[in-house]
């Protein structure tokens, strides 16, 4: 990516790796988000419930 210079060497040593650490972290979280947005299996959770096909208004009186 880049070549290291020594004030980065020192910053890490310092501070440590934040950028690795913050691909970790995009990393954890992508598997995370995975996980919650895969699609579920045909179970019917979002199947249609059971609605009249044709709302009619209320007749006035």
């Amino acid at each position: 990516m880049f070549q290291e210079t020594p004030i980065y060497s020192r910053l890490v040593a310092e501070r440590g790796d934040i950028p690795q650490q913050v691909r970790g972290e995009a990393e954890r979280v992508r598997r995370d988000l995975e996980q919650v947005m895969r699609p579920p299996a045909a179970s019917g959770l979002f199947a249609r419930p059971n609605l009249p096909d044709r709302i009619t208004p209320p007749t006035a009186r």
